[in-house]
């Protein structure tokens, strides 16, 4: 074996310790020629001149350029950066030796290059294991982000807590996917998880799904990292006033800084977004991130968190039991606030043969297969629900909002029930504000009620008018469009063969409204973009569902608009083995606005879509792809993409004037 070997940069005791990498194969270099070499944790300048072999540290004591990428002149390494000088065998630097760089030993081995490498110092903890111990603490186990050069020190906080098994880590493709995924899992569950970007653009790319997390109450942690602290505001690269961008949309937003109480503002940033359902939000300057914290302890939520299940107040309390009990035809309407009650809100649905309306954002808290079930209201909704409502003589409403788009009739007398004060009455009065947790409320009006003595037992009547949309649904969907496949036909078999326990991710759009109107539920949970109404929320939502809970059916349903916004997801579905079947319906437009151009007597402008085969891309990307363009291919298609064992596409034509 022939062995050539620069001169020794170690002692012998030294070198005892050194771990050997290969580098380079026997002809990999060219003479004059250096490159940048991964040796284990550390990465080298390898240089091959005059026939030898030399390595270097790759980092510029300048600013840290990579002296492998320079160019070898006048026998030196020119640093790509700056053009400082280095010696590829010696490390010494023509500026002078404070610039100089350590060397690493070199064996041209039979079958490559090796370097030399002493065994790497077990890393100290830093301010970023606090932090991220103190996450772990709080049950914050989930991150989607990207990792870049200014969050470094953080992605190697979580890369331990990873190692350690505490966090599992979702590299995205873009930050948006990241807030998104982030928003669904605290939608579906009602804890936190995090999201996690560089200074800049990679911080300002959350924003989007940040505010939807805010809009719909999700909570959600936010991790930025930031530039350095000696060029913040100086209009360095990347460097923008994250705490002003963040301002709005988060409840807690502040920068930890090198002498701040580290734990202590991430129990903050948690504390906040869990009791005001929001964003919390931490800003770290790259600086910070490293600093050595061996003996800083982390935080969590022992002795910090009340119980927020809050009785009603008296007077409040017996004026809703006056109003109900005065009621012949009682309507209970609920949304998204009632999601983890509707036990209690179901038994006193019972109690008064009321039926259950609720709003879109709540499609799925009740099954529909329940006789007092009447579906979503408004707009997406059936028309059992409005029909119902409209006969009623109260409204009983519990975590709703009266948005504009559910239709909760303002003409009714109404009981609202809310944890928030500043959700009561904040359209329009209603008959009766009760401020109160919506299980605790509903189980204090079930113990105390005296329904009417002439209550009307309103499941037939519910029954009947189900029957008569049922028969118009099964209409709809056997009556062949233009082109494509009916949605009605899509959601008919949907219906038929989505597990019961399955969740959905539903995004914006014209298919959303068809997913109202016509999809059933029986047990399955459903997410979407419910105040925000931002387009691209389905694909990356339901990566977040999938992380949250991954024994379940996770099912996408989008639009081809919407999905194109974060098709490049696709990959990172893959890459994770994430089991989601996609529904795309592709209509090659932006329907619901042409409709909305139309119903506004404009002319339709700027709305076609010019769409890839969605299916083709997804079998490029790893993952299962059918388009479906004839209606009978549609249940072999759902079929065998529910029972794909990962990410799955079912691409279906439709018709943009079908609804």
């Amino acid at each position: 074996m022939t062995v050539e070997k620069n001169p020794p940069a170690e002692t012998d005791d030294q070198r005892r310790d050194v771990h050997w990498h290969k580098v380079a194969d026997p002809d990999g270099l060219d003479e004059g020629e250096v490159t940048s070499c991964p040796a284990g944790r550390k990465t080298v300048a390898l240089t091959k001149l005059h026939g030898r072999y030399g390595a270097i540290d790759n980092r510029c004591p300048h600013q840290g350029g990579p002296l492998g990428q320079g160019t070898v002149e006048n026998d030196q390494i020119r640093c790509p950066w700056h053009g400082f000088d280095f010696d590829p065998f010696t490390g010494k630097a023509a500026g002078g030796p404070d610039f100089d760089v350590p060397t690493y030993p070199v064996e041209a081995r039979d079958d490559g290059v090796y370097v030399g490498i002493p065994e790497p110092s077990p890393r100290n903890r830093t301010i970023s294991d606090v932090l991220v111990e103190t996450m772990a603490n709080w049950g914050v186990d989930t991150v989607f982000g990207m990792v870049g050069h200014s969050n470094l020190g953080i992605a190697e906080a979580l890369h331990r807590a990873e190692t350690a098994g505490k966090i599992r880590y979702f590299g995205i493709r873009h930050e948006g996917a990241a807030a998104f995924a982030a928003a669904a899992y605290g939608k579906l569950t009602g804890r936190p998880a995090a999201c996690f970007g560089i200074a800049g653009p990679g911080s300002t790319n959350l924003l989007t799904g940040l505010y939807d997390a805010k809009s719909d109450r999700a909570p959600v942690l936010a991790l930025s990292g930031n530039v350095d602290s000696s060029v913040a505001g100086k209009g360095a690269f990347q460097d923008i006033d994250l705490l002003a961008a963040f301002a709005d949309v988060a409840v807690y937003s502040t920068m930890v800084r090198a002498n701040s109480d580290h734990a202590e503002l991430m129990t903050l940033a948690l504390k906040h977004a869990i009791l005001q359902r929001g964003v919390g939000h931490l800003v770290v300057p790259d600086e910070v991130q490293v600093i050595e914290a061996p003996n800083v302890r982390s935080s969590g939520p022992q002795g910090r968190m009340p119980d927020l299940r809050v009785a009603p107040p008296a007077v409040p309390l017996v004026q809703a039991l006056d109003a109900i009990e005065a009621a012949t035809r009682p309507v209970i309407v609920v949304g998204a606030g009632a999601k983890f009650d509707m036990v209690a809100v179901v038994a006193l649905a019972e109690r008064l043969n009321a039926p259950v309306l609720t709003t879109f954002k709540a499609k799925g808290q009740i099954s529909d297969t329940h006789p007092l079930a009447c579906g979503v209201l408004g707009r997406s909704g059936t028309p059992v629900a409005s029909w119902m409502m409209n006969k009623a003589d109260l409204l009983l409403v519990f975590g709703a909002s009266f948005s504009n788009h559910t239709g909760i009739s303002p003409y009714k007398p109404t009981v609202q029930v809310d944890t928030d004060p500043l959700a009561l009455g904040r359209f329009v009065p209603v008959t009766v504000p009760v401020l109160g947790d919506v299980g605790v409320t509903a189980s204090a009006l079930w113990e105390r009620v005296r329904p009417h003595p002439a209550l009307a037992d309103q499941r037939p009547e519910i029954a009947q008018r189900w029957s008569v949309w049922r028969a118009e649904k099964t209409r709809r969907a056997t009556k062949d469009p233009d082109a494509g496949v009916a949605p009605a036909t899509i959601f008919q078999e949907l219906n038929r063969l989505v597990p019961a326990n399955a969740v959905l991710a539903v995004d914006v759009g014209n298919h959303a409204y068809s997913f109202g109107r016509y999809f059933e539920t029986k047990e399955q949970a459903v997410l979407m973009s419910g105040y925000l109404g931002s387009i691209g929320f389905g694909y990356p939502a339901a990566m977040g569902a999938w992380a949250a809970a991954p024994d379940r059916p996770i099912v996408a349903v989008t639009g081809d608009g919407g999905f194109g916004q974060y098709l490049a997801e696709v990959t990172t579905a893959v890459k994770y083995g994430m089991n989601i079947t996609h529904i795309l319906l592709n209509n090659a437009e932006l329907a619901k606005i042409s409709q909305e151009q139309q119903s506004s007597e404009y002319e339709v402008w700027q709305t076609s879509l010019h769409n890839p085969d969605f299916a083709a891309y997804a079998r490029s990307c790893g993952a299962y792809g059918r388009r479906v363009t004839d209606p009978a291919e549609l249940n072999s298609a759902i079929a065998e993409a529910l029972n794909h064992p990962g990410p799955a596409v079912v691409e279906i034509l439709t018709d943009p004037s079908a609804h």
